[in-house]
């Protein structure tokens, strides 16, 4: 009878928490905090709440890395980004890498080869021509391999003290793959979740990097570009490609919850399941942060239909930095709009969005 009880008390509460979900957040602070760009709830109300109203436009209305137009038949995917990372250098990368390939997957995630980028540049009075030199030939060499062309810029100098050292501001298009037929819309109960590598590798080396946690772990940024990832996905998985996000802002938790509620089906994640690496795992548990809410920048999350869920995985292993390639769940029916954890202990709980701001300035 307990157990009983405590089955039926737990889908009450799962009741609430689908019917507060269902709900479009709204937008009621009187200011903004850093917790607004995080890409956690304060983002999903900034953007839902306020953004989307004042701009409706089907093209946002899937809330997609990139929005797709057609022009004389041939449909382009563009996309636009800011990137305010502190300290630009860090283990891994620097903020002109990020910049290019930040940008160049949130092409490739629709769907899109990506093609040409313009680059604007945002310098601090005082920033050291070397440092500047530096940050352009990261540009450069991530352009030539994510096979992207920088075609058009500007440049603006702030007096100092008003920028952490340059802040990067990008937009990129690129042509959309007639074999992608991407949209949440189409996610169904059965379909597979995969991720494309090992994921929390972003974020904590930028925490790690900013010098504020005494932690002797070495961890690098994952940075790098998506493209051949997704062309394989694509050559390999058709149309049973549902879709595709790379988990940024927020990681893997606030893309599964993005989904979840944009095709109202639930998500399952096996938690034993998920690639975190040891040095992740271990500066996570110090700083009481869930790997699946950190940041990654060369990681993206497929669902797959179940009959072509393994080639898709092999695909993603045979992948540059799919090695790791896992798949950690499925879609389910309910709870609608929301994502639950099987936990390494046999029970679920609920993995929401992230709430507040644990790590700043990370992308």
């Amino acid at each position: 009878m307990a157990g009983t009880a405590a089955s039926d008390r737990e889908q009450r509460i799962l009741g609430i928490i689908e019917t507060a979900r269902a709900k479009r957040p709204k937008f009621r602070d009187d200011r903004i905090t850093m917790a607004h760009g995080a890409g956690g709830k304060a983002t999903a109300a900034l953007i839902e709440g306020l953004l989307l109203p004042a701009f409706a436009s089907p093209a946002l209305d899937e809330l997609g890395d990139a929005g797709v137009v057609t022009v004389d038949g041939t449909a382009l995917a563009l996309t636009t980004d800011s990137f305010v990372v502190k300290p630009i250098r860090f283990p891994g990368g620097s903020i002109g890498e990020l910049a290019v390939n930040g940008t160049a997957n949130d092409l490739a995630v629709a769907g899109a080869k990506p093609l040409a980028l313009t680059l604007s540049l945002i310098l601090e009075e005082g920033l050291e021509a070397g440092v500047l030199r530096d940050e352009i030939e990261a540009i450069a060499r991530a352009a030539e391999a994510a096979e992207v062309t920088i075609v058009a810029g500007d440049t603006k100098v702030v007096e100092r003290g008003h920028a952490d050292q340059m802040y990067i501001c990008t937009t990129g298009m690129g042509r959309v793959d007639p074999r992608a037929q991407l949209s949440p819309r189409g996610l169904q109960p059965g379909d597979r979740i995969l991720v494309s590598g090992s994921i929390g590798e972003h974020g904590t080396a930028i925490m790690l990097a900013r010098g504020e946690f005494e932690l002797g772990a070495t961890v690098e940024s994952d940075t790098r570009p998506l493209w051949p990832a997704v062309d394989a996905l694509l050559d390999r998985a058709g149309p049973a490609l549902r879709c595709l996000r790379d988990a940024t802002r927020g990681g893997v938790a606030s893309v599964l919850n993005e989904l979840a509620r944009a095709s109202g089906v639930a998500m399952l994640v096996r938690e034993a399941a998920v690639p975190v690496p040891p040095m992740v795992a271990g500066a996570a548990e110090l700083l009481g942060i869930d790997p699946m809410h950190v940041a990654n920048e060369g990681v993206l999350v497929a669902i797959v239909a179940p009959e072509q869920a393994d080639a898709a995985l092999e695909a993603l292993r045979a992948a540059p930095g799919g090695a790791q390639a896992a798949e950690i769940g499925e879609v389910k029916t309910s709870p609608s709009g929301m994502v639950l954890v099987e936990t390494a202990f046999g029970g679920k709980r609920v993995m929401d969005q992230l709430v507040g701001d644990p790590l700043p300035r990370i992308c």
